[in-house]
């Protein structure tokens, strides 16, 4: 009797179900990692090769140029298929790092406390003060502008966000029992930190870094618009649209089409952000929140 009441009373597995937003952002960004895999394959794959013969083509007029050309008879496929892979490249790094960063300092600052946590708060404090794109075009004028310039400075300061949750995160950690205990029994703070700190900070972070692709995404690209990314010739979703800008009247694909990639992997990666973050957050509220 007993075991049949535990059968009908307990609870069903819960079965993931995707959101319809869910499904349309995994065709979204699906769709531009397709663009950015398959076209580098292709036989006719050439970004930096010129033919002002066929300058400006028209989309879906050439076979040899599905896409049409620029201005000076670059195939456009071939370059929106480069510079999906160099901003998104870009954007996963620039990610990685502010993660790695911000929640390195978070723990720290919080599992510490004192001094440290004070001086944190501080540099929080005038990290986000510093506009990013004022601040990179003072540095461009001492050095010449590049993607690894641009990957370096937003690498380093936009880590607030990940440093003041997990700050908050590991600060209410500290003085639980399962992270007292071991240390009262001989155990030391980094192996304390990486059992039982980092495992209940780790979905923060993924939830944080989730919603800042689309973020940087936009960024990067407003910077490459503005001359302070990805240098020519290798192109990028921002100098694309800016070069296109010159024939936006009488050929107004050169922007449209960089700007609709652009489109759908900010597009999708928000949707998908968000079944990530209510999954995740589901998960911590199952588990009740802790370790």
């Amino acid at each position: 009797m007993t075991a049949q009441l535990a059968t009908v009373t307990a609870p069903a597995p819960r079965r993931w179900r995707p959101r319809p937003g869910a499904v349309v952002g995994a065709v979204m960004l699906g769709a531009v990692l397709l663009l950015t895999a398959v076209v580098p394959l292709l036989p006719g794959f050439d970004p930096m090769g010129q033919d002002l013969r066929a300058a400006l083509l028209p989309p879906f007029t050439d076979p040899a140029h599905p896409l049409g050309t620029d201005a000076l008879g670059r195939d456009l496929l071939s370059r929106i298929a480069l510079a999906s892979a160099v901003t998104l490249g870009m954007t996963l790094l620039i990610v990685a790092m502010n993660a790695v960063i911000g929640t390195t300092i978070g723990i720290l600052a919080g599992y510490f406390g004192g001094r440290l946590e004070a001086l944190v708060t501080l540099l929080s404090n005038v990290t986000l003060a510093m506009p990013v794109v004022l601040l990179l075009i003072a540095i461009c004028a001492v050095l010449r502008p590049s993607a690894g310039l641009t990957i370096l400075v937003l690498g380093c300061t936009w880590w607030v966000g990940y440093a003041r949750v997990t700050r908050n995160v590991a600060a209410s950690l500290r003085r639980q029992d399962f992270v007292v205990s071991p240390l009262t029994q001989g155990a030391d703070t980094l192996w304390v930190l990486t059992r039982h700190i980092v495992p209940n900070v780790r979905p923060h972070t993924l939830i944080i870094a989730a919603t800042d692709i689309a973020t940087i995404v936009l960024i990067t690209s407003s910077l490459e618009y503005l001359g302070l990314g990805v240098q020519p010739p290798v192109p990028s979703w921002g100098s694309m649209i800016f070069d296109g800008q010159r024939h936006l009247g009488a050929d107004p694909w050169l922007s449209l089409l960089p700007g609709i990639v652009m489109l759908l992997a900010v597009g999708g990666a928000q949707f998908l952000s968000q079944q990530f973050t209510a999954e995740t957050r589901g998960g911590l509220l199952r588990k009740g929140g802790m370790r």
